[in-house]
This record gives C-alpha cells, structure tokens and sequence, in this order.
C-alpha cells in the first residue's frame, strides 16, 4: 500500500472494458488515483458491439473480484455462475452497473479517444531522468484536445476496432481498400438487427477462427427461415476440419459445443466449402462483389453479395509512438508473453499464468494488458485479462509480492495448435505436464486409469476425459 504521507498515484487507463474496468476496481483498493479514457460514448463500448454473441465462459469467468466487491456494496445481484451470457447481457447486469452505480463512475471519461501517450518532457530518444518523469496522455473529445499527466499508464483499449484485412499477406487484398458497403468485419448480428442485409443473399464468410464459425452458424439458421440465402466458407487454410476444435475435450463446454455444431452443417451440406482461399484480390461486379485468389485473378473466385471478413484482430499501435515498447516481432505482444500464447509454437495444454513481470515494457510503469496484451493471438479469456491487472496494479503500488504471486488456472482447449512433441515423453514428464496432477495406480483391472486426476474422474463420471493428454 502507498504511504500514507505521500501523494497518491495516478494511474491512467486506457479503455473501459470489462479489463480496464477491473484494473481501475483494483487501483481504488490500492489507494490509487485511476482515471478511465474511453473513446465511445459509454463505457464497454467495444462489447456492445458484439453484444449478440453469447460467450464460451459462464459467469463465474467474466467478473472480477475487485469489481464484485464494489458492486456488492451498492446491493447488486450476482448473476448465476453458471449460466452462459450474450455480450449484451454482460453489459446489463455486469459493466453498466459497475460503470455507473459504483464509485467508478466519477473515474470514467467517455467519448475520450487517445491520441498520444508519452513521457512529460522527453521525446523517445531522451534517457537521462525519463523514469522519474509522469507521462503525458493526450486525447481528444467534445471540447476538443485535452491532456493528464500520469505516474502509471494500462493500456486495456482491446483490438476490436482494429480487425485484420482479407489479404492472405496480412495486407488489405487489392481493391479491399475501396469503399465496398458489402464488406463486414468481425461478427455481423446476421440473424438480428442486420437480418435483412443477408437474408436471401449469396454470403461468404472468410476465416477459421471462432468469429467466422459463430457467423456461419447463424447464417445458415437464417437461412432455414430463408431458403434463397446461399453460405460459403472460404477458410484459407486447407484442412478446414482443423476449425472443429477440440470437442468433448475442450474444458469450456460451450466452445467444444461450438465447434461440434458446426462440423456437423458442414458435413451435412448446409455449408459451401472452398478450403484453401487465400484471398488477393475484391473487385465490384455490379451490385456483387468479386472474391479472388492468385497472383492475377486469375485461379479462384467467388461472386457474393456480401463478405465477412473475420480474419481476427490486431493492436493499434499508432498512439504509443513515443513509448519505448519491447513487442514480439510476430505476435506483437509482450516480448515475454509471446511464446505463450503464440499458435505457431504453443502446443496442447494451457496458457500459463503471467502477470506484471511478463507485461512490463521497457517505459517504467507503462503495461498492455487485456486482449491487447495478446497482440495478434487469439482465444482470449476475461479471466486473464482481470488476473493481469490485479497483478499490474500490485506492482504499481508497490506491493511486488503481490504482483509475482500469479494464479491462475486457465480452461484447455483439448487442440494441440502447434507442432507438439517430436517424441513421446515419458511417464515422468507426461505427468507433470497434464492436468490435475499424475494419474493414481489402478488399484484393481476394473478401476478407471488415465493420464492424470482431471481425466480419471472425467471418466468415472462416464466423459470421454479432459484431453490432458490428447
């Protein structure tokens, strides 16, 4: 805890999401100053965006421990912990709440977009005395341009608004970048208040990861109460069945739902697959719009009315010129988050837990934290994002035990998404490795084994298993 005698700090965060939300609950039991910046109108604006979507984790997942204490004390009713919300519930019973009936609400500035962060008197070159300088954060609203000094700055402003382009280059295809009103980003409520967009149309949705299997679910639920509604997938990838996810074994039910789902209308025909699209050129074709592969347009394509482009997110990086970061040059996270979370190596298993240490940037107080703190990277949890900035704000305060006393226990997917193990390991290594810990000894032929805890008792209670060792 700071000293009573000096002056407290100030911590400035940026974004008011469920992260950035919980870092400032956490801030206030430190006896920080947190003020919230946040660019839309009210606050968790980014989640009312998606607000259609119903989560993969049930409640007992998405609310902070700090905030939970300080809605509590205005009388507020937790939801049940295991029930499943829509983003739009999140917002009604959670957020909004914790945004505007907690003493968080003289913290929050809305409609505050951030331009610029820095350091006060020091340009990114100047090193002499530049930790012991506050930093400057500019943003803009109403009245025009405004500006605070800061002792810490987090950084939780997500990467909703920043989706990745069509191009299979990680650059716009040509043409994208023209004003195509057919093109969406992210998750379109195709089934709600956009029904009449895509009802009776020809929509292809691009990408393999949970938006794009979200969104062709819906399409072709929509297109049961519209038959003339035609669906294509075109995963760039070309094992499309790797979009299946891990099923029975994912430790988050209603993901493994998901993915079941979903290659069961692909199985069953009620989806188009075009496996292998990597996507180079859009051009118009009248009203249509014309998607296409290869060097010269001149291998693949697909004429739709309609485009989803739900090729993932990345950061937005523009503001934080002026601070010195250490990003990993693929991922662009955390220079020390990446090996953890990035899909090219991070194989079976969970993400392990990571704090301050793991988020801190060459600029002395300055953190990512939440989704953007995962850069490029996907499957991103809450709970990650809450136990970040507990961890952040201890460190902040000076409390380093705190800070370095990491917990958390993430839910598996039951995919292995990177290469694996080259060999097999051995007994040894198989259980310190797996989940719940090694697999007790069959005491008796007829007793249940398995490669760990978790996945015995996962098959006493008649499951497949956990996956710890798929």
């Amino acid at each position: 805890m700071p000293d009573a005698l000096s002056p407290k700090k100030t911590v400035a965060i940026l974004g008011a999401g469920p992260v950035g939300l919980a870092a400032a609950a956490h801030a206030l039991e430190r006896g920080l100053e947190p003020v919230v910046l946040e660019a839309g109108p009210h606050a968790a604006h980014a989640v009312r965006q998606w607000g259609h979507v119903r989560m993969f984790s049930p409640w007992e997942y998405n609310i902070d421990k700090a905030a939970e204490r300080l809605l509590r004390a205005t009388g507020w009713n937790a939801p049940v912990g295991c029930e499943y919300p829509a983003g739009e519930e999140l917002v009604d019973r959670y957020l909004e709440p914790l945004a505007t009936r907690t003493v968080l609400k003289d913290r929050i500035k809305t409609s505050s977009r951030i331009t610029a962060v820095g350091r006060a008197g020091f340009d990114k070159m100047k090193s002499n005395g530049r930790a012991f300088e506050p930093f400057t954060v500019r943003y803009q609203n109403g009245k025009g341009p405004e500006q605070l000094e800061a002792d810490a700055v987090i950084d939780a402003t997500g990467t909703w608004f920043s989706p990745n382009p069509a191009g299979v280059d990680g650059l716009p295809a040509i043409g994208e970048d023209a004003d195509h009103p057919q093109i969406a980003y992210g998750m379109p409520d195709v089934f709600g208040r956009e029904r009449t967009r895509y009802a009776g149309k020809t929509v292809a949705v691009l990408g393999a990861g949970h938006s794009a299997i979200g969104t062709l679910i819906e399409l072709v639920r929509l297109k049961e109460e519209a038959p003339a509604t035609e669906v294509i997938w075109l995963p760039r990838g070309d094992k499309p069945e790797k979009a299946f996810g891990g099923g029975a074994n994912d430790k988050l039910s209603a993901r493994g739902a998901l993915g079941a789902a979903f290659a069961a209308l692909v199985v069953g025909g009620k989806i188009r697959v075009e496996a292998g699209f990597k996507v180079s050129y859009i051009a118009g074709d009248g009203a249509r719009l014309r998607v296409a592969t290869g060097k010269a347009q001149c291998c693949r394509s697909v004429t739709v009315d309609e485009l989803v482009v739900a090729t993932g997110f990345r950061p937005q990086l523009d503001f934080l010129r002026e601070i010195r970061l250490s990003l990993d040059p693929a991922v662009e996270s955390p220079a020390a988050l990446a090996p953890l979370i990035d899909p090219n190596i991070h194989s079976c298993g969970t993400v392990r837990p990571h704090g301050a240490r793991e988020l801190a940037q060459p600029e002395p107080g300055f953190y990512l934290a939440g989704m953007k703190s995962y850069g490029r990277a996907p499957t991103f949890l809450m709970m990650t994002g809450y136990e970040q900035v507990r961890s952040i704000v201890a460190e902040i305060a000076g409390d380093h035990e705190a800070a370095a006393k990491v917990e958390l226990v993430l839910p598996e997917t039951g995919v292995c998404s990177g290469p694996g193990p080259t060999v097999a390991p051995t007994e040894a290594e198989a259980a310190a490795g797996c989940c719940g810990g090694p697999a007790p000894k069959p005491t008796e032929p007829a007793t249940v084994s398995g490669c760990c805890v978790a996945d015995v008792k996962a098959k006493e209670e008649g499951k497949v298993g956990c996956g710890c060792n798929s």
